[in-house]
C-alpha cells in the first residue's frame, strides 16, 4: 500500500513539474546600449511571440519544460538567434547588431520589405511611416519624392500628383489596400485625394506592372496601405502635430487603435490648414505682364484639407477579415492673377486683406470609400477578395466669363450657380479576387479584376461628356525558385473594357452662317456625339532575380496596357490649363507599351552601390498635339489641340549609393535621368510633355548616440542639383538649372514612459528663386516656394 501512494505521489509531482508554466524575461539593445522599441521577439516551436516596449524590454508567457529557439528581428539589425533551456533561462538580453548597408538612407525597410526586394524582379521601392514623417511635405507626393524615380507634380505648396520616370496621369495607378484609387486623375490641376498621415506603408513599383494591378499601370503602382493590424491585447495611438512656415500651415492628425485577441480597431481623423504661399519675389510676370505680390504671397493659393478613416477587423492565424471607410475633403484655390494662363486683373485689395481665406477661382474635392478584405491563408495557399465602393465629387469654381456666344449673364432657366465652371461626379464599384499557391519550388498567383465607373458632369463650361466604363481583367503568375540564387517569373494577362459616352449639346446658341446662301441661323452646336467603344489586349512579362550574399540583381521586360480615357476619346472643350481647346480622338487605339528593366545593387558593412536602368518602347504613345488652328466659339481664341497617336522611345535610369564613414556618419548619392523622344507624328523628334531634367542629389547623415533619454537622434544635410530642361514640347518653356539645399533633423525624447518624436526641416534653405519643369504654375512662369521652415511632433500613448 506505501509503495502505490508514494508511487501516485511521485506521478502526481512529476505532472505538476512538467505542466508548470513559465515565463523569461528579456531586454533588446543596440551595439550602443541604447533600448530597441519594437522588435519581434518569435519562440518556436510553440510559435509565441512578443515585441519589445519602449525601454526595450519584453515578457513571453506559457512555456512549459524544454528546450526553445528565440529569434529576434528588427529593422536594419541582423536577425538574432539563440537557444534557451527553461527553466534555466529567465532573463536575456540581446544585443542587435546593423545589418549591411541595403540603402537604406533613404528606404526604411523591415524584414518583409527587404525579402520583398529579393524575390520581385521589378524595381521597387518600399517605404515607411516613420521616412514620411521624415521627410514630410505638404503632400504625400511631395514627402515621396526624394525616393530614385519619384517626383511630383505640383500644384502650389499643398497639392501634387505622382510621377514615376516622367510618366503621370492614367499612366501611373494609385491603389489603397488592395483598391485601385479612382478619382479624375485625367487633370494637371487634379491632386491626389489621399491623407499622407494615414499612409502605414507606401510601395513603389517603377515600370511595366499591368500584369497584377491592370490598365493604368503602364508607368508604375504606387501601392499604399493605410491598414495596420495592431498587435494582440494592446491599445493606444498618437498625436502628431505639424506647422510649416512657407505657407503658415498648421495641421494635426489622431490615430487611435485597440485589439483583444482577434477583433481590432483603428482611426483616424486629420485637419490641414494653409495661407497663400511664400516665393522668393515680390513681383512675377505672366508673360511680359507683371503681378505684383503682397509679402511675397502667392495671391489665393491657400487650402484646407481634412480625413476621418475608420477600419474594424477580425483576425486570427488562417482568417483575416475587415471593413475599411474613409472620407477626404480638400479645398484649394488657384493663383488669382490668371485663369489658365491668361492674365487677369483682381480686386487685390480684397485676396490681400487675409492670407488666408479661399476667393474665386478655386476646387472643391470630396472622395468617400468603403472596402471590404478577407483573406484566408492555409499551408500552403493564400485566397483573398477585395471589394470597394467609391465616389468622388470635384467642383470647379470661378466667375461666369462668357466666350464666344455665351450670354453675358448666366440664366436662372440653367439651374445652374452662377459661380460653379465645372463639375464631375465619379462612382466605382470595384471586386478583385487573387489566388496564391505552391506547388514545390513555384508560387502560382491568379486572379480576376473588374470594375464599373459611372461619371457624370454640371457647371456652365464643358470639357468631357459624360459616360460610363467598366473594366475587366484575367491573369495568371508563377514565380519560380530554380535554386538558393535564382527565381524565374513569368505571367500573361487578358483585359477588355468598355467605354459609352453621351452625346452633349451647348446650352446656348451659336451663331452659325451658311456659305452657299449667306443664311443665318443660331443652333446649340453638338460638342459630343454618343460613342461605344470596347478595347482588349493582351499583356505579359518574364523576370529574373539572382542573389548572392553581396549582390543582389534582376530583370524584369514587360509588355503593359492602356484603355484610353473618356478625355482622350471624346474632349471637345477649354483646357485653362494649357489656354488650349482640347479635342479627343474617337478613333484611338489602347496604348501599347514595352519596357525592360535591369537592377544591381551591391552592399557590404560600408558601402552599398546600386545602378537601376530601363528602355520603354510605345508604339502608339497618346498625345495632345497642337494644331495651327485656333477656336473662337467656344474661347478667347485657343489654340487647337487634338490627340493623336506617336511611336516614343524612352531610357534613363537610377543611380543610388552611400558609404558608412563612421559608425555614425554615411554619405549617399542619387541621380536621375530620363530621355524621352517621339518617333513618329507631327512633334517627330521631339520630346514628350512634363519631362523631368536630369538631378543629382548628395547627402551627409549623422546619427549620434547623446543620452539614454534620446533615441534614434539624426542631422542630415541635402544638396541637389537639378540640370536645365531644354528639350522641351509646346507650350512648354525651357526651364534653367538651379541647386537647393536642404536640412532636416529629428529624435525621440523620452517622456512619460513614452518616446515623443520630434522632426525638423529646412527646404530651400538659401530661399532660391527657381522654376519647376513639372510644376502646374510653370507655364505663366510663376517660381517655386521659399525658404520652408517646417516641425512636427508626434506623441504616442497607450491605455
Amino acid at each position: 500500500m506505501k509503495n502505490i501512494i508514494l508511487t501516485a505521489m511521485i506521478l502526481l509531482l512529476t505532472k505538476v513539474v512538467f505542466s508548470q508554466q513559465y515565463e523569461i524575461f528579456g531586454k533588446i539593445i543596440n551595439t550602443k546600449g541604447d533600448p530597441v522599441s519594437g522588435a519581434i521577439i518569435n519562440v518556436t516551436p510553440e510559435n509565441l511571440h512578443s515585441i519589445s516596449t519602449q525601454n526595450g524590454t519584453f515578457k513571453i508567457s506559457g512555456l512549459k519544460r524544454g528546450h526553445y529557439k528565440i529569434v529576434i528581428s528588427y529593422v536594419g539589425y541582423k536577425i538574432e538567434e539563440q537557444s534557451i533551456s527553461i527553466p534555466n533561462t529567465a532573463n536575456l538580453v540581446v544585443t542587435l547588431k546593423p545589418s549591411v548597408e541595403l540603402l537604406q538612407e533613404v528606404i526604411i525597410e523591415d524584414h518583409h520589405a527587404s525579402e520583398k526586394r529579393r524575390e520581385e524582379s521589378h524595381n521597387i521601392e518600399i517605404v515607411n511611416n516613420q521616412f514620411i514623417e521624415q521627410n514630410l511635405g505638404g503632400s504625400l507626393m511631395q514627402s515621396l519624392r526624394r525616393l530614385p524615380g519619384v517626383s511630383s507634380m505640383d500644384i502650389g505648396a499643398g497639392v501634387s500628383k505622382p510621377v514615376l520616370r516622367g510618366l503621370s496621369f492614367n499612366r501611373v495607378a494609385v491603389a489603397e489596400n488592395g483598391i485601385k484609387h479612382e478619382a479624375q486623375q485625367w487633370g494637371a490641376d487634379h491632386g491626389l485625394e489621399i491623407n499622407q498621415q494615414t499612409i502605414s506603408e507606401a510601395e513603389i513599383i517603377k515600370g511595366a506592372a499591368s500584369l497584377i494591378y491592370g490598365s493604368d499601370a503602364i508607368g508604375g503602382v504606387i501601392n499604399l496601405k493605410s491598414i495596420s493590424v495592431p498587435m494582440e491585447n494592446t491599445s493606444g495611438g498618437n498625436l502628431l502635430v505639424s506647422a510649416q512656415s512657407v505657407n503658415d500651415q498648421i495641421g494635426s492628425s489622431l490615430n487611435i487603435y485597440g485589439r483583444k485577441t482577434k477583433v481590432y480597431f483603428t482611426t483616424n481623423g486629420s485637419w490641414s490648414d494653409y495661407a497663400d504661399y511664400k516665393v522668393p519675389t515680390s513681383v512675377v510676370n505672366i508673360y511680359s505682364y507683371p503681378v505684383q505680390l503682397n509679402n511675397n504671397r502667392m495671391r489665393n493659393t491657400a487650402g484646407q484639407e481634412g480625413s476621418v478613416n475608420l477600419t474594424i477587423g477580425y483576425k486570427t492565424d488562417s482568417l483575416h477579415s475587415n471593413i475599411h471607410l474613409s472620407g477626404y475633403f480638400s479645398k484649394v484655390g488657384f493663383f488669382a492673377n490668371a485663369h489658365g494662363l491668361e492674365p487677369i486683373n483682381v480686386d487685390r485689395q480684397l485676396h490681400d486683406a487675409d492670407k488666408r481665406d479661399i476667393q474665386l477661382p478655386f476646387q472643391e474635392v470630396k472622395h468617400l470609400k468603403a472596402n471590404y478584405h478577407i483573406a484566408r491563408t492555409g499551408k500552403n495557399h493564400l485566397l483573398r477578395f477585395d471589394l470597394g465602393w467609391q465616389h468622388n465629387l470635384r467642383e470647379e469654381r470661378g466667375p461666369y466669363i462668357n466666350h464666344g456666344y455665351m450670354p453675358e449673364t448666366l440664366p436662372d432657366s440653367l439651374g445652374v450657380a452662377e459661380t460653379l465652371e465645372r463639375k464631375f461626379i465619379k462612382n466605382t464599384v470595384s471586386a478583385n479576387l487573387t489566388d496564391q499557391f505552391k506547388i514545390h519550388n513555384h508560387t502560382f498567383q491568379s486572379g480576376v479584376q473588374t470594375s464599373f465607373q459611372k461619371n457624370e458632369i454640371g457647371g456652365w463650361n464643358f470639357i468631357i461628356p459624360e459616360f460610363t466604363q467598366i473594366q475587366s481583367g484575367a491573369f495568371i503568375y508563377d514565380k519560380w525558385k530554380l535554386n538558393e540564387k535564382v527565381l524565374l517569373h513569368s505571367g500573361l494577362r487578358f483585359d477588355i473594357g468598355h467605354i459609352n459616352s453621351k452625346e452633349y449639346y451647348d446650352w446656348y446658341k451659336s451663331r452659325i452662317l451658311d456659305q452657299e446662301t449667306n443664311d443665318t441661323t443660331y443652333e446649340n452646336l453638338q460638342r459630343a456625339t454618343n460613342l461605344n467603344k470596347t478595347f482588349s489586349n493582351l499583356s505579359y512579362a518574364v523576370g529574373i532575380n539572382y542573389n548572392l550574399k553581396h549582390f543582389e540583381g534582376k530583370a524584369h521586360l514587360g509588355k503593359s496596357y492602356r484603355m484610353p480615357t473618356a478625355k482622350e476619346l471624346a474632349a471637345n472643350g477649354v483646357n485653362f490649363h494649357t489656354f488650349s481647346y482640347d479635342i479627343g480622338n474617337q478613333n484611338l487605339h489602347p496604348e501599347e507599351s514595352y519596357q525592360l528593366d535591369v537592377s544591381g545593387e551591391f552592399h557590404y558593412p560600408l558601402w552599398a552601390f546600386q545602378l537601376s536602368p530601363f528602355v520603354n518602347y510605345f508604339p502608339n504613345y497618346i498625345y495632345l498635339n497642337p494644331t495651327p488652328f485656333f477656336d473662337f466659339e467656344h474661347g478667347a481664341g485657343n489654340q487647337i489641340f487634338e490627340y493623336h497617336e506617336s511611336e516614343v522611345i524612352r531610357f534613363g535610369g537610377e543611380i543610388h549609393g552611400h558609404y558608412k564613414i563612421m559608425e555614425s556618419l554615411k554619405m549617399g548619392v542619387i541621380a536621375e535621368y530620363v530621355f524621352s523622344e517621339q518617333l513618329s507624328g507631327e512633334k517627330k523628334n521631339y520630346t514628350l510633355p512634363f519631362s523631368p531634367p536630369p538631378t543629382l542629389l548628395f547627402s551627409l547623415k549623422y546619427t549620434p548616440n547623446i543620452t539614454d533619454k534620446f533615441m534614434g537622434t539624426y542631422f542630415s544635410i541635402d544638396y541637389k542639383l537639378t540640370g536645365k530642361q531644354s528639350r522641351i514640347v509646346p507650350p512648354e518653356f525651357e526651364t534653367e538649372g538651379y541647386s537647393l539645399v536642404n536640412l532636416s533633423m529629428g529624435t525621440k525624447l523620452k517622456w512619460n514612459q513614452q518616446w515623443v518624436h520630434f522632426t525638423f526641416r529646412v527646404n530651400n534653405l538659401f530661399d532660391k528663386k527657381y522654376l519647376n519643369n513639372t510644376s502646374y504654375y510653370r507655364l505663366i512662369n510663376l517660381p517655386e516656394p521659399g525658404i520652408n521652415f517646417s516641425v512636427s511632433v508626434k506623441i504616442p500613448f497607450t491605455f
